[in-house]
Parts: C-alpha cells; structure tokens; sequence
C-alpha cells in the first residue's frame, strides 16, 4: 500500500476521532484527568530482572490518582485499574468522551545494553532521532496484540515508518500545552528526585495521536537498568515518582487554568493568551538562525522554557546560541564550517554532562541532526 493510500486513512481515523470528541457529553466544572497505566494483560510491557513494566506502570498510575483525588476540584479517570488489557484505540476514547482536559499515559523504558538510565516524557510529533523512532515503534507496537487490528486502525503498521508520518497530518493544537506540562514533570524529576533526565521529545504515539486534548506519556525510567529498575519497582520510588508527576499536573492546572470567583470550578485554558505570550517572546527575543548551509554546531537540548545565555544549565560552556522552532527552544554549542573541529566541542559537550548532545548541521535556516 503506498504512502498516498496511508495519509487517507490516517485523515479518515482522526475524522472519525474528532467526530466522537465533538459529540461526547459536556463534562462537569471539575478539571478532568484521564490517567493511563501503559499496557496490561496478556501485554507485559517491557520485562527485565524480574521487574514488569505493565505492574510498575500500574501501580504508579494509581498512586498519582490517589495523590491527585485529594484536591476537592479534580475528577480522576483511568483507563485501567487492574492487569487488564486495554486495546490502544480505547485509551484515549475513554478521554476523548468525557472531553478531558488531560491525557497522562505512564510506562517504563528498557534496551538491549544495561548501562543507560533515566527519565524522558513525550509529546506528540515527529522526531529525526532514529532512537527516539524506535520508541515509538515499540510504544505502538501493542496494536499488533489487537483482534481485528487491520480493521480497526484501517490499514496503519506500526512498523512502517509511513504510517508514523502519517500520524503527524493532524494539527497539534494541544502540542504547546504539552511540552509545558512535560517540561514541569522532567524538571521535578531531575531538581526533587535527582533523577537523570533525557529530556522531552516529540514522538508519532498512536495513544498521544488520538486524545484530542493535551496529552504525555512519560517513561520512568529504564528497567533494563537494574539499580534504576529496583528503584521504580519499589514502593517508595513508585510513591515519590507519582508525587512529582501528580505536583506537575496541579501546577499545570494552575498555569493554564483560571478557578472561578468561589475558587471551585475551572474554566477553559488559556491557551490563546499562552500562545500569544511565546509567539510575542519568539518574535522578540529569539536569536535568529542566519547561518550558511554547511555550518555545523552541537546541540545540547531542546525545552519549552527560554534560558538565560548565561544560565549554570550551560554548564560553563560559552558560545551558546539558540532557536525557537516547534514550541521548543533548542540550544546550541559552538560554531564552526570544519566538522572536525565541532566533533572536539560534541566531545567537550559530552564531558560537561550533556550525554544526550549531538551535532547539526545547518541548510536553509534549518537545523538537521549529522547522521
């Protein structure tokens, strides 16, 4: 089936999504978060060193409803509350009907090699990074556990690298509300935990495609890595995980909701006023990209939140500059037309700690990432 074939399926799945948000019942004055513990069942999830993804998400999951059930105007929903498992198309139907305001999918990372560690939260998007792509593939790859799943997704593998481009056809109206809350839930992580964090990433999930309203999925952590995988299959890392996560959520209800007068309903998000005040910022602020093609620089991270240039986030590198692009400020390091001579500043990024650092190229204004 060609690529042409696939964009109109994609176009006819996400009509018949929006459709279903368009008629779902008006939900009540309480903000309303859908919380998905990732996989279920006969779906284990990612399993390593006797810790199962499926039960630590699970788990997890509830311990943030439980934190979040406390504020008197919150209405917490879950896809799943036990080892059931629950078809991928269902997870964000369950949101799309109750016309959330939140869609919070919970999971926990692995790999082959043992030795990588930390936490990344993902937003819907599309992403260069064939690691970040393999994620992907991996987080949709559930649908092929489905009955009828060629029916149900109308031709979509997630295997295909087509049917992912395919999914990013629908605009991201919620994308910018997104990032902010992944941006909230990595900087708890890593500034009250000390956990290490890859960052926020934009990734064609299937699960994130489908909600209509704002939505994440974060990964833990790796259970491939065993002391990080003892961690989160511990009562104690899942409570204090899911206390950060839950304090993300009720920061971001406060950022992007207004209480009314008897401080007991929400009204809608500001996301027009949000919009405006970073669309304002970019115009203003940003350091424009004006470099020839064939400029090569080190990337050290991308974020939803503008830096100082001289922010100890710099880690005492100089010569950082910056652009806005896909409601993400991406930083860089250095500068220079020899590829060689950005290698030995990649090298000097990498022993700072930006472990997740990588060098671009530049070609038309635009950023690539150096295969």
């Amino acid at each position: 089936m060609g690529f042409t074939t696939y964009m109109k399926m994609t176009l006819r799945i996400l009509l018949v999504l929006s459709v279903l948000h368009l008629s779902a019942q008006p939900k009540s004055n309480r903000f309303v978060v859908v919380l998905d513990a990732g996989h279920g069942g006969k779906d284990p999830g990612n399993s390593y060193h006797g810790f199962v993804e499926k039960e630590i998400a699970l788990k997890t999951t509830l311990k943030v409803g439980e934190f979040l059930e406390r504020e008197k105007d919150m209405e917490v929903v879950y896809t799943r509350k036990s080892d059931v498992f629950i078809e991928l198309v269902n997870r964000p139907k369950v949101a799309n009907k109750l016309n959330a305001d939140l869609f919070v999918s919970i999971h926990c990372n692995a790999v082959t090699n043992q030795t990588p560690a930390g936490t990344e939260t993902f937003v819907m998007g599309m992403s260069r990074s064939d690691m970040n792509l393999e994620v992907a593939k991996s987080e949709n790859s559930v649908i092929l556990l489905e009955d009828n799943y060629k029916k149900t997704y109308q031709g979509f593998d997630p295997k295909k690298p087509e049917s992912l481009i395919g999914l990013t056809i629908k605009k991201e109206v919620n994308l910018e509300n997104s990032i902010g809350l992944a941006s909230v839930i990595q900087d708890n992580f890593t500034h009250n935990l000390n956990r290490k964090t890859r960052g926020i990433k934009q990734q064609p999930l299937w699960v994130l495609d489908a909600a209509v309203m704002p939505g994440v999925l974060i990964e833990l952590g790796f259970l491939s890595n065993k002391e990080e995988g003892e961690f989160l299959n511990s009562d104690e890392g899942q409570t204090k995980m899911a206390r950060q996560i839950a304090d993300a959520i009720l920061q971001y209800k406060r950022e992007y909701y207004s209480d009314d007068s008897a401080g007991s309903a929400v009204t809608e998000p500001r996301v027009a006023k949000k919009a405006a005040e970073i669309t304002g910022a970019a115009q203003e602020e940003v350091i424009m990209n004006d470099d020839k093609d064939g400029v090569y620089k080190v990337q050290l991270f991308a974020t939803s939140r503008k830096r100082n240039l001289n922010s100890t986030d710099f880690k005492g590198l100089s010569n950082i500059s910056f652009i806005f692009e896909n409601n993400l400020y991406k930083y860089f390091y250095g500068k220079s037309s020899d590829l060689n001579e950005v290698k030995k500043m990649y090298q000097d990024a990498k022993d700072k700690g930006f472990s997740d650092a990588f060098i671009v190229s530049f070609s038309g204004g635009k950023a690539s990432a150096l295969k």
